[in-house]
Protein backbone atom coordinates (compact mmCIF):
# COMPACT_ATOMS: atom_id res chain seq x y z
CA UNK A 1 0.00 0.00 0.00
CA UNK A 2 1.02 3.59 -0.19
CA UNK A 3 1.60 6.03 2.31
CA UNK A 4 0.35 9.87 0.97
CA UNK A 5 2.80 12.70 1.72
CA UNK A 6 -0.34 14.29 3.98
CA UNK A 7 -1.15 11.57 6.17
CA UNK A 8 2.69 10.66 6.28
CA UNK A 9 3.22 14.17 7.59
CA UNK A 10 0.35 14.46 9.88
CA UNK A 11 1.89 11.07 11.79
CA UNK A 12 5.10 12.39 11.47
CA UNK A 13 4.00 15.72 13.44
CA UNK A 14 1.55 13.29 15.73
CA UNK A 15 4.63 11.05 16.51
CA UNK A 16 7.05 14.08 18.06
CA UNK A 17 3.85 16.06 19.82
CA UNK A 18 2.97 12.58 21.33
CA UNK A 19 6.70 11.97 22.47
CA UNK A 20 6.87 15.48 23.81
CA UNK A 21 3.64 15.61 25.43
CA UNK A 22 4.50 12.35 27.50
CA UNK A 23 7.99 13.09 28.20
CA UNK A 24 6.62 16.12 30.12
CA UNK A 25 3.78 14.31 31.58
CA UNK A 26 6.16 11.56 33.43
CA UNK A 27 9.48 14.01 33.60
CA UNK A 28 8.32 14.81 37.51
CA UNK A 29 8.18 11.32 38.60
CA UNK A 30 11.23 9.56 36.72
CA UNK A 31 13.41 7.16 38.93
CA UNK A 32 10.75 6.43 41.89
CA UNK A 33 8.87 2.85 42.97
CA UNK A 34 5.57 4.34 43.50
CA UNK A 35 2.03 4.00 42.27
CA UNK A 36 1.56 7.78 40.66
CA UNK A 37 -2.20 9.01 40.37
CA UNK A 38 -2.29 12.12 38.04
CA UNK A 39 -4.48 13.19 35.58
CA UNK A 40 -3.03 15.80 33.98
CA UNK A 41 0.57 17.57 33.73
CA UNK A 42 2.04 18.38 37.08
CA UNK A 43 4.39 21.14 35.69
CA UNK A 44 4.05 25.08 35.49
CA UNK A 45 4.17 25.34 31.39
CA UNK A 46 3.96 28.66 31.39
CA UNK A 47 7.09 29.25 29.90
CA UNK A 48 7.01 26.15 27.71
CA UNK A 49 7.99 22.72 28.46
CA UNK A 50 11.23 21.54 30.25
CA UNK A 51 13.97 20.06 28.29
CA UNK A 52 13.46 16.13 28.25
CA UNK A 53 16.42 13.76 26.44
CA UNK A 54 13.97 10.82 25.24
CA UNK A 55 13.28 13.32 22.57
CA UNK A 56 16.36 15.33 21.84
CA UNK A 57 18.97 12.86 21.39
CA UNK A 58 17.20 11.68 18.21
CA UNK A 59 18.07 14.64 16.86
CA UNK A 60 21.95 13.39 16.83
CA UNK A 61 20.68 10.24 14.47
CA UNK A 62 18.84 12.59 12.29
CA UNK A 63 21.96 15.02 11.88
CA UNK A 64 24.13 11.18 10.77
CA UNK A 65 20.92 10.22 8.31
CA UNK A 66 20.53 14.14 7.19
CA UNK A 67 24.59 13.53 5.82
CA UNK A 68 24.76 10.08 5.46
CA UNK A 69 21.05 8.29 4.58
CA UNK A 70 20.48 5.13 4.27
CA UNK A 71 24.55 4.34 4.75
CA UNK A 72 24.07 4.80 8.06
CA UNK A 73 25.38 2.76 10.74
CA UNK A 74 26.73 1.98 14.31
CA UNK A 75 30.14 3.23 13.89
CA UNK A 76 28.50 6.49 12.16
CA UNK A 77 26.42 6.62 14.98
CA UNK A 78 29.55 5.66 17.40
CA UNK A 79 31.13 9.12 15.98
CA UNK A 80 28.39 11.56 16.00
CA UNK A 81 27.30 10.40 19.90
CA UNK A 82 31.27 10.82 20.74
CA UNK A 83 31.18 14.44 19.00
CA UNK A 84 27.71 15.56 20.01
CA UNK A 85 26.27 13.44 22.66
CA UNK A 86 26.78 15.63 26.15
CA UNK A 87 25.54 13.13 29.13
CA UNK A 88 27.99 10.36 30.45
CA UNK A 89 24.89 8.99 32.76
CA UNK A 90 25.86 5.59 32.89
CA UNK A 91 25.08 3.66 29.66
CA UNK A 92 25.89 6.63 27.74
CA UNK A 93 29.31 7.32 29.50
CA UNK A 94 30.19 3.58 29.09
CA UNK A 95 29.59 3.34 25.78
CA UNK A 96 31.57 6.59 24.81
CA UNK A 97 34.29 5.53 27.09
CA UNK A 98 34.06 1.58 24.53
CA UNK A 99 34.19 3.76 21.54
CA UNK A 100 37.28 5.83 22.81
CA UNK A 101 38.42 2.76 24.19
CA UNK A 102 39.15 1.30 20.15
CA UNK A 103 36.10 -0.58 20.79
CA UNK A 104 33.33 -1.22 18.12
CA UNK A 105 29.81 -1.63 18.22
CA UNK A 106 28.33 -3.83 19.52
CA UNK A 107 31.27 -4.43 21.71
CA UNK A 108 31.17 -0.41 22.58
CA UNK A 109 28.00 -1.75 24.13
CA UNK A 110 28.65 -4.23 26.19
CA UNK A 111 31.97 -4.03 27.56
CA UNK A 112 31.79 -3.23 31.39
CA UNK A 113 28.23 -2.25 30.79
CA UNK A 114 26.41 -2.75 34.10
CA UNK A 115 23.36 -0.36 32.36
CA UNK A 116 23.63 -2.39 28.87
CA UNK A 117 19.88 -4.00 29.57
CA UNK A 118 18.46 -0.50 30.32
CA UNK A 119 16.03 2.00 29.13
CA UNK A 120 18.26 4.54 27.37
CA UNK A 121 17.94 3.05 23.77
CA UNK A 122 14.09 2.13 23.57
CA UNK A 123 13.27 5.54 23.80
CA UNK A 124 14.92 6.58 20.64
CA UNK A 125 13.58 4.31 18.25
CA UNK A 126 11.17 6.95 16.90
CA UNK A 127 13.30 8.39 14.35
CA UNK A 128 13.62 5.37 12.16
CA UNK A 129 10.05 4.63 12.85
CA UNK A 130 9.54 8.10 11.13
CA UNK A 131 12.14 7.62 8.30
CA UNK A 132 11.14 4.18 7.89
CA UNK A 133 6.88 4.20 7.79
CA UNK A 134 5.22 0.80 7.33
CA UNK A 135 8.32 -0.69 6.96
CA UNK A 136 9.34 -2.17 9.94
CA UNK A 137 11.79 -4.61 8.73
CA UNK A 138 13.77 -1.74 7.99
CA UNK A 139 13.17 0.45 10.82
CA UNK A 140 13.91 -2.13 13.34
CA UNK A 141 17.70 -3.19 10.99
CA UNK A 142 18.39 0.69 11.52
CA UNK A 143 17.88 0.50 15.54
CA UNK A 144 19.85 -2.23 15.68
CA UNK A 145 22.55 -0.28 14.29
CA UNK A 146 21.23 2.42 16.75
CA UNK A 147 20.83 0.44 19.99
CA UNK A 148 24.18 -1.38 19.87
CA UNK A 149 26.62 1.87 19.80
CA UNK A 150 25.99 1.77 24.20
CA UNK A 151 23.26 -0.97 24.62
CA UNK A 152 23.11 -4.79 24.49
CA UNK A 153 20.78 -7.49 24.84
CA UNK A 154 17.30 -6.68 26.58
CA UNK A 155 17.85 -2.98 26.42
CA UNK A 156 18.73 -3.57 22.37
CA UNK A 157 15.17 -5.50 22.05
CA UNK A 158 13.29 -2.81 23.49
CA UNK A 159 14.70 -0.42 20.90
CA UNK A 160 14.13 -2.81 18.15
CA UNK A 161 10.60 -4.17 19.60
CA UNK A 162 9.39 -0.39 19.79
CA UNK A 163 10.55 0.50 16.32
CA UNK A 164 8.85 -2.49 14.72
CA UNK A 165 5.78 -1.47 16.51
CA UNK A 166 6.08 2.65 15.63
CA UNK A 167 6.84 2.21 11.54
CA UNK A 168 3.64 -0.40 11.80
CA UNK A 169 1.63 1.64 13.19
CA UNK A 170 1.80 4.51 10.25
CA UNK A 171 -0.16 1.74 8.59
CA UNK A 172 -2.08 -0.48 11.11
CA UNK A 173 -4.06 0.65 14.18
CA UNK A 174 -5.31 -2.40 15.89
CA UNK A 175 -2.99 -2.47 19.67
CA UNK A 176 -3.01 -6.58 19.61
CA UNK A 177 -2.10 -6.58 16.02
CA UNK A 178 0.92 -4.05 16.41
CA UNK A 179 1.96 -5.95 19.52
CA UNK A 180 1.90 -9.32 17.76
CA UNK A 181 4.16 -7.86 14.66
CA UNK A 182 6.48 -6.02 17.44
CA UNK A 183 7.09 -9.10 19.35
CA UNK A 184 7.84 -11.00 15.79
CA UNK A 185 11.42 -9.13 15.71
CA UNK A 186 13.05 -10.37 19.29
CA UNK A 187 13.87 -13.47 20.46
CA UNK A 188 10.72 -15.42 22.16
CA UNK A 189 12.94 -15.92 25.31
CA UNK A 190 14.16 -12.45 26.26
CA UNK A 191 13.06 -10.81 29.34
CA UNK A 192 11.28 -7.97 27.35
CA UNK A 193 9.31 -10.53 25.60
CA UNK A 194 8.29 -12.51 28.55
CA UNK A 195 7.45 -9.18 30.43
CA UNK A 196 5.10 -7.54 27.71
CA UNK A 197 3.62 -11.08 27.11
CA UNK A 198 2.61 -11.15 31.34
CA UNK A 199 0.91 -7.56 30.56
CA UNK A 200 -0.84 -9.09 28.20
CA UNK A 201 -2.13 -11.76 30.14
CA UNK A 202 -2.80 -9.73 32.94
CA UNK A 203 -4.88 -7.27 31.05
CA UNK A 204 -6.93 -10.46 29.16
CA UNK A 205 -7.47 -11.66 32.98
CA UNK A 206 -8.89 -8.38 33.67
CA UNK A 207 -6.25 -8.17 36.27
CA UNK A 208 -6.31 -4.95 38.79
CA UNK A 209 -4.29 -2.92 37.61
CA UNK A 210 -2.01 -2.58 40.33
CA UNK A 211 -1.48 -6.30 40.68
CA UNK A 212 -0.41 -6.35 37.71
CA UNK A 213 2.26 -3.61 37.61
CA UNK A 214 3.80 -5.69 40.81
CA UNK A 215 2.99 -9.16 38.14
CA UNK A 216 5.11 -7.74 35.17
CA UNK A 217 7.32 -6.26 37.55
CA UNK A 218 8.22 -9.81 38.63
CA UNK A 219 8.70 -11.56 35.81
CA UNK A 220 11.23 -9.17 34.66
CA UNK A 221 12.88 -7.15 37.83
CA UNK A 222 14.15 -4.05 37.22
CA UNK A 223 15.99 -1.50 39.10
CA UNK A 224 14.80 2.09 37.86
CA UNK A 225 12.90 3.35 40.81
CA UNK A 226 15.62 2.65 43.38
CA UNK A 227 18.73 3.94 42.11
CA UNK A 228 18.37 7.37 43.75
CA UNK A 229 18.33 5.84 47.25
CA UNK A 230 18.80 3.56 49.86
CA UNK A 231 16.83 0.81 50.14
CA UNK A 232 15.44 1.57 53.66
CA UNK A 233 14.09 4.37 51.35
CA UNK A 234 11.58 2.49 49.26
CA UNK A 235 8.15 3.07 50.27
CA UNK A 236 5.72 -0.12 51.76
CA UNK A 237 2.90 0.88 50.27
CA UNK A 238 1.92 0.03 47.07
CA UNK A 239 5.03 -2.01 46.39
CA UNK A 240 4.26 -5.02 48.42
CA UNK A 241 5.97 -7.73 47.14
CA UNK A 242 8.18 -6.69 44.28
CA UNK A 243 11.20 -8.24 44.17
CA UNK A 244 14.58 -6.18 43.73
CA UNK A 245 16.50 -6.92 40.56
CA UNK A 246 19.96 -6.52 39.22
CA UNK A 247 21.42 -2.68 38.71
CA UNK A 248 20.85 -1.36 35.02
CA UNK A 249 18.34 -4.29 34.12
CA UNK A 250 15.31 -2.19 33.30
CA UNK A 251 14.60 -1.98 30.05
CA UNK A 252 12.14 -5.21 30.25
CA UNK A 253 9.74 -4.26 32.97
CA UNK A 254 9.82 -0.25 31.23
CA UNK A 255 8.99 -1.56 27.87
CA UNK A 256 6.21 -3.83 29.16
CA UNK A 257 4.94 -0.46 31.60
CA UNK A 258 4.31 1.16 28.16
CA UNK A 259 2.04 -1.51 26.77
CA UNK A 260 0.31 -1.81 30.06
CA UNK A 261 -0.89 1.88 29.69
CA UNK A 262 -1.35 1.41 26.33
CA UNK A 263 -3.63 -1.78 27.46
CA UNK A 264 -5.74 -0.17 30.48
CA UNK A 265 -5.92 3.11 28.94
CA UNK A 266 -8.44 1.99 26.78
CA UNK A 267 -8.70 4.36 23.97
CA UNK A 268 -8.26 7.48 25.98
CA UNK A 269 -5.06 9.06 25.05
CA UNK A 270 -4.66 11.04 28.34
CA UNK A 271 -5.59 7.80 30.56
CA UNK A 272 -3.44 5.79 28.37
CA UNK A 273 -0.58 8.08 29.35
CA UNK A 274 -1.37 8.46 32.99
CA UNK A 275 -1.39 4.87 33.57
CA UNK A 276 1.66 4.34 31.95
CA UNK A 277 2.77 7.30 34.83
CA UNK A 278 1.17 4.91 37.50
CA UNK A 279 3.47 2.29 37.36
CA UNK A 280 6.22 4.59 38.12
CA UNK A 281 10.20 3.83 37.15
CA UNK A 282 10.99 5.34 34.34
CA UNK A 283 8.36 7.41 33.68
CA UNK A 284 9.69 9.97 31.27
CA UNK A 285 10.64 7.05 28.91
CA UNK A 286 7.37 5.08 29.20
CA UNK A 287 4.91 7.75 28.71
CA UNK A 288 7.06 9.31 25.95
CA UNK A 289 7.25 6.46 23.85
CA UNK A 290 3.84 5.72 24.33
CA UNK A 291 2.49 9.22 23.63
CA UNK A 292 4.71 8.93 20.20
CA UNK A 293 2.72 5.60 19.16
CA UNK A 294 -0.69 7.45 19.97
CA UNK A 295 0.78 10.34 17.97
CA UNK A 296 1.69 7.83 15.22
CA UNK A 297 -1.84 5.98 14.94
CA UNK A 298 -4.01 9.32 15.86
CA UNK A 299 -1.43 11.80 14.04
CA UNK A 300 -1.29 15.58 14.66
CA UNK A 301 -4.83 16.25 13.39
CA UNK A 302 -6.42 13.77 16.13
CA UNK A 303 -4.79 14.77 19.51
CA UNK A 304 -6.66 16.28 21.79
CA UNK A 305 -6.05 20.05 22.27
CA UNK A 306 -6.31 20.18 25.83
CA UNK A 307 -2.60 18.09 25.64
CA UNK A 308 -0.92 19.94 22.67
CA UNK A 309 -1.83 23.63 22.92
CA UNK A 310 0.14 23.78 26.72
CA UNK A 311 3.31 23.00 24.89
CA UNK A 312 2.61 25.18 21.63
CA UNK A 313 4.62 22.76 19.39
CA UNK A 314 7.30 23.24 21.70
CA UNK A 315 10.73 21.51 21.67
CA UNK A 316 13.07 22.02 24.41
CA UNK A 317 16.48 19.96 24.34
CA UNK A 318 19.20 19.09 27.06
CA UNK A 319 21.61 16.80 25.81
CA UNK A 320 22.83 18.26 22.30
CA UNK A 321 26.35 19.52 22.35
CA UNK A 322 25.51 22.68 20.24
CA UNK A 323 28.93 24.47 21.00
CA UNK A 324 30.72 22.35 18.23
CA UNK A 325 28.77 23.31 14.50
CA UNK A 326 27.43 20.61 12.71
CA UNK A 327 23.79 20.00 14.10
CA UNK A 328 20.83 22.07 13.84
CA UNK A 329 18.49 21.55 16.38
CA UNK A 330 14.79 22.20 15.91
CA UNK A 331 12.94 24.53 18.47
CA UNK A 332 9.29 23.02 17.18
CA UNK A 333 7.41 19.49 16.58
CA UNK A 334 6.66 21.56 12.98
CA UNK A 335 10.10 21.94 12.53
CA UNK A 336 11.57 18.89 13.22
CA UNK A 337 8.67 16.75 11.51
CA UNK A 338 9.73 18.89 8.07
CA UNK A 339 13.60 17.90 8.61
CA UNK A 340 12.35 14.26 8.95
CA UNK A 341 10.21 14.12 6.14
CA UNK A 342 13.21 15.48 4.07
CA UNK A 343 15.88 13.50 5.35
CA UNK A 344 13.12 10.52 4.35
CA UNK A 345 14.15 9.93 0.29
CA UNK A 346 17.60 9.83 0.47
CA UNK A 347 17.24 7.54 3.24
CA UNK A 348 14.73 4.88 2.07
CA UNK A 349 15.63 5.01 -1.65
CA UNK A 350 13.58 5.21 -5.13
CA UNK A 351 12.50 1.48 -4.72
CA UNK A 352 10.23 2.92 -1.57
CA UNK A 353 10.05 6.62 -1.84
CA UNK A 354 8.28 8.11 -4.84
CA UNK A 355 9.02 11.70 -4.81
CA UNK A 356 7.43 12.74 -8.07
CA UNK A 357 4.21 10.88 -7.68
CA UNK A 358 1.07 12.50 -8.15
CA UNK A 359 -0.15 14.77 -5.27
CA UNK A 360 2.96 14.97 -3.77
CA UNK A 361 5.29 12.34 -2.34
CA UNK A 362 4.46 8.52 -1.60
CA UNK A 363 6.11 6.14 0.29
CA UNK A 364 5.76 2.04 -0.67
CA UNK A 365 4.32 0.62 2.62
CA UNK A 366 4.23 -2.93 3.81
CA UNK A 367 0.74 -4.65 4.87
CA UNK A 368 -0.57 -7.90 6.28
CA UNK A 369 1.99 -10.56 6.80
CA UNK A 370 4.92 -8.84 5.04
CA UNK A 371 4.59 -6.38 8.58
CA UNK A 372 6.04 -9.61 10.40
CA UNK A 373 9.60 -10.15 10.63
CA UNK A 374 11.31 -12.81 7.96
CA UNK A 375 13.05 -15.89 9.29
CA UNK A 376 16.26 -17.79 7.29
CA UNK A 377 14.44 -21.18 7.04
CA UNK A 378 12.16 -18.98 4.45
CA UNK A 379 14.39 -20.40 1.74
CA UNK A 380 16.50 -23.82 1.30
CA UNK A 381 20.22 -23.39 2.33
CA UNK A 382 22.97 -23.71 -0.66
CA UNK A 383 19.71 -22.42 -3.14
CA UNK A 384 20.21 -20.30 -6.03
CA UNK A 385 21.05 -17.24 -3.96
CA UNK A 386 19.70 -14.92 -6.95
CA UNK A 387 16.85 -12.65 -6.51
CA UNK A 388 17.33 -13.66 -2.29
CA UNK A 389 18.18 -11.29 0.22
CA UNK A 390 21.12 -12.04 2.19
CA UNK A 391 20.62 -10.28 5.26
CA UNK A 392 19.98 -11.49 8.53
CA UNK A 393 16.61 -11.21 9.76
CA UNK A 394 16.32 -8.68 12.46
CA UNK A 395 15.39 -11.43 15.64
CA UNK A 396 18.60 -13.26 14.04
CA UNK A 397 20.66 -10.28 14.00
CA UNK A 398 20.32 -8.94 17.21
CA UNK A 399 20.84 -12.85 18.42
CA UNK A 400 24.29 -12.26 17.05
CA UNK A 401 27.45 -13.25 20.13
CA UNK A 402 27.75 -9.28 21.05
CA UNK A 403 31.14 -10.42 19.97
CA UNK A 404 30.63 -10.22 16.73
CA UNK A 405 31.12 -7.09 14.71
CA UNK A 406 30.32 -6.38 11.32
CA UNK A 407 31.50 -4.35 8.64
CA UNK A 408 30.45 -3.75 4.79
CA UNK A 409 31.99 -3.13 1.98
CA UNK A 410 30.83 -2.80 -1.86
CA UNK A 411 31.35 -6.51 -2.75
CA UNK A 412 31.27 -8.68 0.08
CA UNK A 413 30.79 -8.57 3.88
CA UNK A 414 32.70 -8.97 6.49
CA UNK A 415 31.98 -10.40 10.74
CA UNK A 416 34.82 -10.30 13.18
CA UNK A 417 33.73 -12.68 16.06
CA UNK A 418 36.09 -12.18 19.08
CA UNK A 419 34.84 -15.18 20.37
CA UNK A 420 33.80 -14.26 23.69
CA UNK A 421 36.43 -12.21 24.86
CA UNK A 422 38.57 -8.76 24.18
CA UNK A 423 40.85 -9.78 26.34
CA UNK A 424 44.22 -11.91 25.36
CA UNK A 425 46.81 -13.42 27.76
CA UNK A 426 50.47 -14.31 27.87
CA UNK A 427 51.06 -17.72 27.63
CA UNK A 428 47.38 -18.42 25.91
CA UNK A 429 46.26 -19.46 22.53
CA UNK A 430 43.68 -17.02 21.47
CA UNK A 431 41.21 -17.37 18.26
CA UNK A 432 39.26 -14.83 16.25
CA UNK A 433 37.21 -15.82 13.65
CA UNK A 434 36.69 -14.05 10.10
CA UNK A 435 33.42 -14.67 8.11
CA UNK A 436 33.11 -13.35 4.52
CA UNK A 437 29.66 -13.23 2.67
CA UNK A 438 28.64 -11.90 -0.89
CA UNK A 439 27.21 -8.66 -0.58
CA UNK A 440 23.46 -8.46 -1.75
CA UNK A 441 23.76 -6.40 -4.62
CA UNK A 442 26.69 -7.91 -5.95
CA UNK A 443 26.58 -11.35 -5.74
CA UNK A 444 28.64 -13.69 -7.82
CA UNK A 445 30.61 -16.72 -7.50
CA UNK A 446 33.80 -15.44 -5.84
CA UNK A 447 37.13 -16.24 -4.36
CA UNK A 448 38.11 -14.55 -1.22
CA UNK A 449 41.77 -13.55 0.21
CA UNK A 450 41.98 -12.90 3.70
CA UNK A 451 45.43 -11.83 5.08
CA UNK A 452 46.56 -11.24 8.78
CA UNK A 453 48.70 -8.23 9.63
CA UNK A 454 50.20 -8.54 13.08
CA UNK A 455 52.83 -6.60 15.35
CA UNK A 456 56.29 -7.88 16.05
CA UNK A 457 56.00 -9.92 19.62
CA UNK A 458 52.72 -11.96 18.11
CA UNK A 459 52.83 -15.54 16.36
CA UNK A 460 50.50 -16.65 13.79
CA UNK A 461 49.83 -20.73 14.49
CA UNK A 462 48.33 -21.36 11.45
CA UNK A 463 49.40 -18.98 8.94
CA UNK A 464 48.64 -15.21 7.82
CA UNK A 465 46.84 -15.45 4.49
CA UNK A 466 43.72 -17.79 3.78
CA UNK A 467 42.23 -17.91 -0.09
CA UNK A 468 38.83 -19.41 -0.03
CA UNK A 469 35.65 -19.52 -2.42
CA UNK A 470 32.63 -17.54 -1.54
CA UNK A 471 29.87 -18.97 -3.56
CA UNK A 472 26.78 -17.08 -4.71
CA UNK A 473 24.17 -19.61 -3.25
CA UNK A 474 22.24 -18.59 -0.42
CA UNK A 475 24.10 -18.72 3.33
CA UNK A 476 27.51 -19.20 1.69
CA UNK A 477 30.39 -17.89 3.51
CA UNK A 478 34.40 -18.15 3.33
CA UNK A 479 35.41 -18.71 6.90
CA UNK A 480 38.49 -18.59 8.44
CA UNK A 481 39.62 -19.05 12.00
CA UNK A 482 43.08 -16.43 13.04
CA UNK A 483 45.05 -18.49 15.53
CA UNK A 484 47.89 -16.61 17.24
CA UNK A 485 50.17 -16.63 20.50
CA UNK A 486 51.32 -13.57 21.85
CA UNK A 487 53.87 -14.56 24.52
CA UNK A 488 56.53 -11.93 23.11
CA UNK A 489 54.24 -8.92 23.10
CA UNK A 490 54.97 -6.90 25.80
CA UNK A 491 52.07 -4.19 25.20
CA UNK A 492 49.22 -4.09 26.98
CA UNK A 493 46.89 -3.11 23.81
CA UNK A 494 47.18 -5.66 20.57
CA UNK A 495 45.97 -4.20 17.77
CA UNK A 496 46.39 -6.12 14.05
CA UNK A 497 44.72 -5.72 10.85
CA UNK A 498 42.54 -7.92 8.65
CA UNK A 499 42.30 -7.27 4.70
CA UNK A 500 40.07 -8.78 2.69
CA UNK A 501 39.88 -8.81 -0.95
CA UNK A 502 38.26 -10.47 -3.71
CA UNK A 503 40.18 -12.21 -6.55
CA UNK A 504 39.85 -10.23 -9.77
CA UNK A 505 38.48 -7.37 -8.49
CA UNK A 506 39.83 -3.90 -7.52
CA UNK A 507 38.27 -3.07 -4.34
CA UNK A 508 39.52 -4.49 -0.86
CA UNK A 509 38.61 -3.51 3.21
CA UNK A 510 41.19 -3.52 6.03
CA UNK A 511 39.35 -3.15 9.67
CA UNK A 512 41.64 -3.27 12.72
CA UNK A 513 41.03 -5.56 15.42
CA UNK A 514 42.01 -4.62 19.30
CA UNK A 515 42.32 -6.58 22.42
CA UNK A 516 43.39 -5.53 25.84
CA UNK A 517 46.15 -7.68 28.06
CA UNK A 518 44.10 -9.18 31.21
CA UNK A 519 45.33 -8.16 34.11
Amino acid sequence: MKLGFATYKDKVMGCWAGKNIGGVLGAPFEGKRQVNDISFYTQDLSMGPPPNDDLDLQIIWLAAVERYGRNVNASVLGEYWLSYCIPNWVEYGTGKANLRAGLQPPLSGLIDNTYKDSCGCYIRSEIWACLAPGNPDLAARYAYEDAIVDHEGEGMYGEIFFAALQSAAFVESDKRTLIDIALSYIPEESATAKAILKALECYDKHTDFREARIQIHNTAPGTFGIQSGTLSEIPVEGNEGMETGAPGFDAPENVAFTIAGWLYGGEDFGRSLCMAVACGEDTDCTCATLGAVLGIIAGASGLPEEWTAPLDDKIATLCIDKTSGGIWVPSTVTELTERVMKAAPGFLGQDICDIFAEGGMTIECKEGKALYCSRTTDYLPKINGNGKDEALPIRELCSLSPYVVRYSFPAFNLMVDYENSVFFKAGEERKVKVTVTNSHTMRQQQWARITVYMPSGVELKNGRAFTLPLNNLYGSKAEAEIVFNADMFDGGRLEFIIEVSLEGRHSSGAVKVTLMREA
